[in-house]
């Protein structure tokens, strides 16, 4: 019978760590884990999080590395640090992610592009360039990151989505690829989540909130979000959507035909009136 993987004394890598989820997944990760690789674009921030993992975990292994994702050379200088370091890797996280919020004919080329670097490319690349180590330490996992809004083409979200859309499949075949081989793969999608992304990726003078675009009903926090995460990777689950009542709407809404999902979208497109603080 086929191990499943097990956070204890995992040797885990954390991309987009220097905020939000990856911020988070470190610190879930730091009671249980024997090593963490931070790594994320804002170096004061990953040092800053990783001292203070351990201040409060000693015996843990940390190494936070500053790396633009977005550019070929920092992946490969990333992957060559953990072959030739020859760190244990059996845990992959593919949390780092751009987005942009607005129609797309006004969008800036120069936000695009490094969107789909970022979440489309180097998650699939440096997937690629980890493998092999991930396969030399099985039982290992991986875990994507994706988003509800890519079970949906999204206006104002457009290629956001379509990234997204792209991780989740690509997340399911490489699932069906490696189960043989001791590497199971997970996809978190979550709905909105109040973390700084929104902010982030809101159009100059246009900021947006995430509960701005959703019910709050179908919200999460970034600690439930990782938590859910966490567990359903260690079941060896799919796909986790770690939300129920936004599960059950997404699964259901999946089910109707796609001219009635399209023409509920469009009605629904546009971010609500933000709430008055």
């Amino acid at each position: 019978m086929t191990r499943l993987f097990s956070i204890q004394g995992c040797t885990a890598l954390v991309t987009g760590a220097t905020a939000g989820l990856g911020a988070e997944f470190a610190r879930q990760l730091a009671p249980r884990a024997r090593q963490l690789i931070l790594v994320g674009r804002r170096k004061e921030r990953l040092s800053s999080l990783a001292e203070s993992l351990k201040k409060d975990f000693p015996k843990l292994s940390i190494e936070s590395i500053p790396a633009d994702l977005s550019l070929l050379e920092e992946r490969e200088r990333l992957a060559s640090h953990i072959v030739r370091s020859e760190i244990p890797l059996n845990l992959l996280i593919n949390n780092a992610g751009l987005g942009d919020l607005g129609p797309f004919d006004t969008a800036d080329w120069k936000l695009l592009e490094p969107m789909l670097s970022v979440n489309v490319t180097a998650l699939t690349h440096l997937t690629h360039l980890l493998l092999p180590m991930l396969q030399a330490h099985t039982p290992s996992a991986i875990l994507n990151v994706s988003s509800i809004a890519g079970f949906f083409p999204l206006p104002e979200m457009a290629v956001y989505a379509a990234t997204k859309s792209y991780v989740t499949s690509f997340s399911e075949a490489l699932r069906m690829e490696l189960a043989p081989h001791g590497v199971s793969v997970t996809a978190l999608c979550p709905g909105p989540v109040p973390t700084e992304f929104f902010e982030v990726a809101s159009r100059e003078g246009k900021p947006i909130r995430a509960m701005d675009r959703s019910h709050p009903a179908f919200a999460a926090t970034p600690e439930l979000v990782v938590r859910e995460a966490l567990a359903g990777l260690e079941r060896n689950r799919p796909g986790v959507i770690p939300n129920a009542l936004l599960a059950f709407v997404v699964r259901a809404v999946r089910l109707l035909p796609f001219p009635a999902i399209r023409e509920a979208i469009r009605l629904g497109a546009g971010p609500k009136k933000p709430a008055k603080d």
